[in-house]
C-alpha cells in the first residue's frame, strides 16, 4: 500500500496513563508540551543535556525522569509516543527514523511533514477536551480552539449532558446587571438548567438566551404572599430539585452579600439537596467602578465599608452602628439606601462626618440605563429627589468620589 502524505490526519485521543513517553529536548517547546502529558499520567522520560527552569522544576518535583544527555539510538525503545524537539536537526532526523522503525507515533517540532503525528491545539472545559487540527496552521487551530472553549465555558455553545445528572441547586450570583459580568461558571450552569428561579435584580437579559424548554420562575411572583416569600422560594427550590431538575437560583450581585443566599443554602442542606454556590461580582464595588469611582485610592482611602441601608438609623431593628461608621475615614458604600439616604446622611453628620463629604449615587449601575448624580452629605437627599433617583442604586460616600474619572458609560 502506498502512503498518501496529503491525506487528512486521523484524530484520536491517546490514553497515555502509565505508558512510556519520551521527550527529546528541554527547551521552550518541551516546556509547553510537557504539562498536558503530566496531566495525562504519562510515564515521562526527558532526554536533553539542558532544560528551561520550568522543565527543571518539573523534574525536581518528580513529574518526569530527566536523563541529562543528548539523544542516542535506542532511546525510543518501548515508547508509545515521542516528542522530538531538540535544536539538532541531525539528531531529530535520526530519532524520527527510529520512531518510524519502532512504530512509535512521533511529533517533530522542527518538521511537521516528517512527523507521524501532529499536536492539536487543545483546551478543556468542565470535563470536555477540545482538540483542533487545521492542516498545519497552528494559529488558526488556536483561534478555533479558543472560540469553542469560550463557547463551552460561557454557555453560548450548547453542549448538554445526556448522561444522568445529579439533580440539585446552584445559587448563582449574576453580578450587578450587565449580562457580560456574570462569571463563566454561572453562565454555563444557566445554559444547563432545567429551571431558573430569578430575582428582579438578576441580569434579566440572560434569561432571553435560555432555550424554550427551560422553566423560568420570577421569585417575586411565587405565591403565598409577601410574608411567606422567602419560605416559598426555599420550598420551590427544594420541590424542583426533588423532581430531578437541575435548578439555578439566579440572584443579583453575590448570593451572600445582602442576598439571603445562606438562608436558601441552609434550607437546601436541611432537605438533603446538593447545593453549589457560584460567587458573583457585588454591586458594592462593580457599580462604583463602572461609574469611574474607586472605592479605595492610594493616599485617599485605605478602607471601605459596605452597609445595608434598608433599615433607617433610628429603627430599633437596625444592626448598624452608625456612630462608629461616622468616625471612619475610609469609603462608605451603601446598598438599598435610596429611600432612607436623608436620615442616614443626617445621622452621619450628627456623629462627626463632615457635612461637605462628597457623595455619589449611581442608579442601574453597569446597565444601559446607568445614571449618576453627585452631592454632599448635606445635599444628597435633595439631589436624589431632584434627580428622580430610584432603586436599585449604590451610594458612595467619601473623598474617592472626587478622584474618579467620571461616568464611563
Amino acid at each position: 500500500m502506498t502512503r498518501n502524505d496529503d491525506a487528512p490526519a486521523y484524530p484520536v485521543g491517546l490514553r497515555l496513563s502509565g505508558r512510556r513517553v519520551v521527550v527529546l529536548g528541554g527547551g521552550q517547546v518541551a516546556q509547553r508540551r510537557l504539562p498536558p502529558l503530566v496531566a495525562a499520567g504519562a510515564d515521562l522520560v526527558l532526554v536533553s543535556p539542558s532544560a528551561t527552569p520550568s522543565v527543571e522544576a518539573m523534574a525536581d518535583a518528580g513529574e518526569l525522569r530527566w536523563e541529562r544527555r543528548a539523544y542516542r539510538a535506542g532511546d525510543l525503545a518501548e515508547a508509545w509516543y515521542a516528542l522530538i524537539a531538540t535544536d539538532d536537526p541531525a539528531a531529530n532526523a535520526e530519532a524520527s527514523a527510529e520512531a518510524e522503525a519502532r512504530r512509535v507515533w512521533c511529533v517533530r517540532s522542527d518538521d511537521a511533514e516528517a512527523a507521524t503525528a501532529w499536536t492539536p491545539a487543545t483546551g478543556r472545559s468542565e470535563g470536555v477536551t477540545v482538540a483542533v487540527l487545521t492542516g498545519g496552521d497552528p494559529r488558526r487551530s488556536a483561534a478555533v480552539r479558543d472560540a469553542v472553549v469560550e463557547g463551552l465555558r460561557d454557555g453560548t455553545l450548547a453542549a448538554p449532558h445526556h448522561r444522568t445528572r445529579t439533580a440539585g441547586v446552584a445559587l448563582v450570583g449574576g453580578g450587578p446587571g450587565d449580562p457580560d459580568l456574570i462569571t463563566v461558571r454561572g453562565r454555563r450552569l444557566l445554559a444547563e438548567a432545567d429551571v431558573v428561579i430569578a430575582d428582579r435584580l438578576g441580569p434579566r437579559d440572560l434569561l432571553d438566551e435560555l432555550p424554550p424548554h427551560v422553566e423560568v420562575i420570577d421569585a417575586a411572583k411565587i405565591p403565598y404572599g409577601r410574608a411567606m416569600a422567602q419560605e416559598a422560594i426555599n420550598q420551590a427550590l427544594i420541590d424542583h430539585a426533588k423532581a430531578g431538575k437541575a435548578v439555578v437560583r439566579l440572584k443579583g450581585g453575590d448570593p451572600f452579600v445582602f442576598g439571603r443566599g445562606m438562608e436558601e443554602a441552609k434550607a437546601l442542606a436541611e432537605a438533603g439537596i446538593p447545593c453549589t454556590v457560584v460567587p458573583g461580582i457585588s454591586s458594592a464595588i462593580s457599580v462604583p467602578g463602572a461609574a469611574g469611582i474607586p472605592v479605595t485610592h492610594r493616599g485617599v482611602a485605605h478602607e471601605f465599608t459596605v452597609v445595608s441601608g434598608h433599615v433607617a438609623p433610628d429603627d430599633p431593628r437596625s444592626l448598624v452602628d452608625w456612630t462608629a461608621l461616622a468616625k471612619l475615614r475610609g469609603t462608605l458604600v451603601l446598598l438599598m439606601a435610596v429611600e432612607r439616604i436623608g436620615a442616614i446622611a443626617a445621622t452621619l453628620v450628627e456623629h462627626g462626618r463632615a457635612a461637605d463629604t462628597p457623595v455619589a449615587v449611581v442608579q442601574e449601575g453597569t446597565t444601559a440605563a446607568q445614571r449618576r448624580v453627585d452631592g454632599t452629605l448635606a445635599t444628597v437627599a435633595q439631589v436624589v429627589r431632584d434627580g428622580g433617583i430610584r432603586p436599585p442604586a449604590v451610594i458612595v460616600i467619601g473623598e474617592v468620589v472626587t478622584v474618579g474619572v467620571g461616568n464611563r458609560r
